[in-house]
Order: C-alpha cells, then sequence, then structure tokens
C-alpha cells in the first residue's frame, strides 16, 4: 500500500512540474484584475525576444520581464490591446509577435512550403513521364542488328571458353 502512495505521489509531482509555469513576479501584477487579465492575455501573445520560442508571460528572461512590465505600463496608462501590440511591433518589428501577421513578406514565408511541395511534385510528375515515355519509346531490333547481337553474343562467348 505505501509503494501505490509512493507511486501516486510522484505521478501527482510529475503533473504539477508539467503544468505551464507563468514567470510573472507578484511585484509585476496590476491591482486592477481585469487590466491584469489584459496584460496575461497580450503577454502570452508576444515572443520573448532572448527565448524566441517562449511568450514573454512564460519566460524568465529579463527582457521577458521588461516587456511585461512594458505592457503593463502601457495598460495602465490607458491604451487598448491594439495600441499596445502597435507599439510593440512598432519598436521591436514582428519578430515580437508569436503569431506574426498575414502580409507583406510574412506571406511569403507562410506560403514557401506549399510552393516547395507544389514544385517538388510537379517535378516528380515530370520525371515520371518521362521515364514511361523513354520506356516505350525503344523500338525493337531489326533483323540486321539481331543477328550482329547473335554474333556478338556468340563470339564472346567462345572468347571466354578459350580461356
Amino acid at each position: 500500500m505505501t509503494r501505490l502512495c509512493r507511486l501516486a505521489g510522484a505521478a501527482l509531482l510529475l503533473a504539477a512540474l508539467a503544468a505551464p509555469a507563468h514567470a510573472v513576479q507578484p511585484d509585476e501584477v496590476l491591482p486592477d484584475a481585469a487590466q491584469e487579465a489584459r496584460a496575461r492575455e497580450l503577454s502570452k501573445e508576444l515572443r520573448c525576444m532572448v527565448c524566441q520560442n517562449q511568450s514573454i508571460d512564460d519566460s524568465n528572461a529579463p527582457l521577458a520581464r521588461d516587456l511585461r512590465l512594458l505592457v503593463r505600463e502601457r495598460i495602465a496608462a490607458g491604451d487598448s490591446d491594439r495600441q499596445v501590440m502597435d507599439y510593440l511591433v512598432s519598436r521591436y518589428g514582428e519578430f515580437v509577435l508569436l503569431r506574426p501577421s498575414w502580409h507583406g513578406a510574412n506571406a511569403i514565408l507562410w506560403l514557401a512550403p506549399f510552393a516547395v511541395l507544389l514544385v517538388g511534385g510537379a517535378g516528380l510528375v515530370i520525371a515520371y513521364r518521362r521515364r514511361t515515355v523513354l520506356a516505350g519509346a525503344t523500338a525493337p531490333l531489326s533483323p540486321e542488328e539481331e543477328e550482329k547481337l547473335r554474333r556478338a553474343l556468340g563470339e564472346g562467348a567462345a572468347d571466354v571458353t578459350k580461356l
């Protein structure tokens, strides 16, 4: 029974460790719960410039903390969510967004993998068609060519037996 309790305790510990960790410090939290909720939602949409694949809400990097404080400062100043995001994009570029917008060069980056697949698929179809055309394009040997082939094979076989 104690073994089962230990196993259950270990499973609970692992489950607690697997939960998403939020790096927001107590001194960062806004006093207004609605503003704090907005700040948390915006923080989940912004990339940590140090970690790159983590949101600033999940990152412990000093720059992520600075960005979280900046988001909260802008919200406390009365900026809308769109204004906060526009400010951060103007300051850090589109890279700060975890989900970049769909325009200009970003559209090319989003579509490039599909274009590569289409071009590769077209190349395979063309190669397959050429191969089948070339395989069917071989003409049968003329009687003279067959005779030459028989003589060549016969002479080659005779030479091998002489060794």
